[in-house]
């Protein structure tokens, strides 16, 4: 095994022109003092091996005596745990798994009734049975968690056998030929890794194409391609390249080459004979990812109807995993779900290998069926949807709450350094500085807060790798920015919210216009690692739907809030309006809980129906011909945001009563009843006919969520002049592209009502 020291700059070295600019010193290496054992401590070595969802987890495994093997559970507590992981170059342990969590081992079970106060510096100095005497199984194996920061500085050293068990401090792929060195990402050249603070070539002698595989998926790149050979062997001929001293071999489907075997030491002899060159790699980027200049970055593809797709993730290259099965989305149980099958999921969709693979619905719960449990994959597959699963998920009970995630590898494309925040109280807030092109140099800038929303906050937010945006600001007086960076160098910004940089989204070009001027008026934002997530129960709407006749004298309150339609204000007090009514049950389930934007005392107290508006809009509801043309429309002020119910072992946060506090818990939903005021759209003046049903959710984004493409409810609907029926209710998202296309009107609640 290679066992590597990743510094939390690593990407930054690994496309160090991006980083840091020429000149600029890099960080100075920690002072790392490796610990001294006394001299009759076994030697041992260390390494997390088995099915694995991350790098920093897997079953123990020791070296000793030549050979593999692994630790049984028996006595073993989180003090082992910490022992392991500090001995591996982790600052601490987060938790371990007794009964072969990650998968049996094989060999010795060397330590067994292992007892350690966690102040060890190996784990070989705890007290034990005696290396080697076990009475154990390896379905006793045991594995740990550790955290996810590494000691700084902290080289392993090897006390084992030379070469084989190396410290690398870090691994890159490096630009070689003029002609790629501009471009953004680095997609071909010089494998490096930094062995003693001098970066160092591979010799190609044994280098195959599987080990081309795994450092392109490391880089964020699903596959690799071949190159022209006989250029490098020109630049190898002109510089002598500097060969570390060993050769690397994987199987294809590691995450990192890390996880890779070493191969054999190259002698002294071999390394001077003028035979072999340096490792070159050669990466295809996903489609979103196309190489430019440095100057502008492609904007990202939209994709042909995929079979696999990604929701409710942050950043690119994260989310719950969802495929398309018989025209409808649903989800995966992770039941089994490891690293090799994220990968596929990750290749599949442009990006590269896995770095982590998630269970238990942590990038929020998916809507509709469970597709696929217990997925297993070679790691070659095309598609997750040619891995071997179990097809009879409802027998096994999978629920929405083990739904699969996976976290990729993306390209390092250096927008991160074209974007800031300054003067915030903590790292996720402040006033949004950007680096732009101004007469040939680049210089940092404000952006107008004119229209600024919580759309472009998104992608600001995403760009930095914060995650959501919690708050956009048109104005961020409250927080001083860098003087030399205050005038304004952006304006009239425009985002969808997918986009990968504020670069991406619409804006001015060179001819700004701010009315208001920057300064005070510059754009700000808060960045939260979650957000919320509401969702609209699309069977409880065609359960409830139905028609009611009443008399204007008793819609004063809702006609005061213009619930309903215009021709109302000429009706006769004794004369009826025709009121389609029906239930919204609304859930949260994203990752953190849905506030209103606006504070408690900014409430607007309603006389008529003497309650407080939290968000003065929180529903619109649109009846739509089949040409997509609106008939008859509604909305839903939030005049009570709460929690009406909860599932199972989650209590109510939020109650309305008594001018308590407003929202909806993670994991409860708030129902607006069919027989409340303005749950309704007036139909008085729709002639009989077929039409689509229309509700959207949060409709001006005034709220964060980590989706908007399932705000959107849509049903079919007949009315015959005395009846109505609901059907077909879906979920925005929830279908395949062709049937939403027979169902006219908005995609999503995206781009409209801006």
């Amino acid at each position: 095994a290679i066992v590597f020291h990743v510094h939390q700059r690593s990407l930054m070295i690994s496309y160090g022109y991006l980083g840091y600019p020429e000149g600029y010193p890099e960080p100075e290496q920690e002072h790392y003092t490796p610990p001294e054992l006394p001299a009759d401590t076994p030697r041992i070595q260390l390494r997390l091996a088995g099915e694995k969802r991350k790098h920093n987890e897997g079953r123990v495994e020791v070296f000793y005596d030549g050979e593999w093997g692994t630790v049984c559970d028996d006595d073993f507590t989180i003090h082992a745990a910490q022992v392991v992981c500090k001995e591996l170059g982790y600052m601490e342990a987060i938790s371990w798994s007794p009964s072969a969590k990650y998968g049996k081992g094989d060999g010795r079970i060397w330590f067994d009734n292992v007892q350690c106060t966690g102040k060890e510096k190996s784990l070989a100095l705890c007290t034990s049975n005696g290396i080697g005497v076990s009475d154990c199984k390896h379905s006793e194996d045991v594995g740990v968690v550790c955290s996810d920061k590494r000691i700084p500085g902290f080289k392993f050293v090897n006390y084992v056998l030379p070469g084989l068990n190396i410290q690398v401090e870090d691994v890159r792929i490096r630009a070689i030929l003029s002609s790629l060195r501009k471009r953004v990402p680095v997609t071909e050249g010089y494998v490096e890794v930094k062995d003693g603070g001098r970066w160092k070539q591979i010799r190609d002698d044994d280098w195959t194409q599987l080990n081309s595989r795994v450092m392109c998926g490391m880089f964020g790149f699903p596959g690799e391609k071949k190159y022209n050979a006989r250029v490098y062997r020109m630049f190898a001929r002109r510089r002598i390249p500097s060969y570390w001293d060993y050769s690397v071999n994987c199987t294809g489907n590691e995450a990192h080459l890390s996880s890779c075997k070493l191969g054999q030491t190259l002698s002294m002899k071999n390394r001077t004979d003028g035979q072999g060159l340096p490792v070159v790699v050669s990466c295809v980027p996903g489609r979103s990812f196309a190489p430019t200049s440095m100057a502008g970055y492609r904007k990202a593809f939209r994709q042909e109807q995929p079979l696999v797709r990604l929701r409710g993730g942050a950043v690119h290259g994260e989310g719950r995993v969802e495929v398309l099965k018989n025209g409808e989305w649903g989800t995966i149980c992770d039941d089994n779900w490891n690293l090799m099958a994220a990968s596929v999921v990750c290749r599949e969709l442009g990006f590269g290998s896995a770095k982590e693979a998630l269970s238990g619905g942590r990038l929020g719960q998916g809507m509709g069926p469970v597709h696929m449990n217990e997925v297993q994959c070679s790691g070659f597959e095309k598609s997750i949807t040619d891995c071997y699963f179990n097809k009879d998920t409802e027998s096994l009970g999978c629920s929405h709450e083990e739904d699969a995630g996976v976290r990729c590898n993306v390209p390092a494309m250096g927008f991160q350094q074209r974007l800031r925040l300054s003067g915030g109280r903590n790292p996720f807030e402040g006033r949004v500085e950007v680096l732009m092109e101004r007469n040939g140099s680049l210089v940092w800038g404000t952006v107008c807060g004119e229209s600024w929303g919580t759309m472009e906050a998104m992608v600001v937010c995403r760009q930095l790798g914060l995650g959501f945006a919690s708050n956009a600001f048109q104005e961020s007086w409250y927080w001083p920015g860098h003087v030399s960076a205050d005038a304004v160098v952006m304006s009239g910004v425009r985002c969808a919210g997918t986009e990968m940089s504020l670069s991406h989204c619409l804006h001015h070009g060179e001819h700004l216009s701010c009315p208001r001027g920057g300064g005070r008026f510059s754009a700000g934002v808060s960045c939260s690692e979650t957000a919320p997530d509401l969702v609209l129960n699309p069977q409880i709407v065609e359960q409830t739907t139905y028609l009611e006749d009443r008399t204007m004298f008793m819609l004063q309150c809702a006609y005061e809030e213009n619930c309903l339609a215009l021709s109302s204000s000429n009706t006769p007090a004794n004369s009826f309006r025709r009121l389609l009514r029906f239930s919204s049950q609304i859930h949260n389930n994203g990752q953190s809980d849905f506030r209103p934007k606006a504070s408690r005392e900014s409430w607007v107290w309603h006389d008529c129906h003497r309650h407080y508006h939290s968000m003065e809009i929180f529903t619109h509801y649109d009846l739509l011909s089949l040409n997509g043309t609106k008939v008859a429309d509604g909305h839903k002020a939030s005049f009570c945001l709460e929690d009406s119910e909860c599932d199972e072992g989650i209590e109510k946060r939020y109650e309305c009563a008594n001018f308590g506090e407003q929202g909806i818990t993670v994991g409860c939903w708030d129902t607006y009843r069919h027989d409340i005021d303005c749950q309704w759209v007036d139909i008085t003046d729709v002639k009989p006919g077929d039409y689509i049903f229309q509700i959207v959710i949060n409709p001006n984004y005034e709220v964060a969520e980590s989706d908007y493409s399932n705000n959107i409810v849509k049903c079919r609907c007949r009315y015959d002049g005395h009846r109505i029926w609901m059907y077909n209710c879906h979920i925005g998202g929830s279908v395949s592209a062709e049937t939403e296309n027979t169902f006219p009107g908005l995609v999503s609640n995206q781009v409209t009502h801006r």
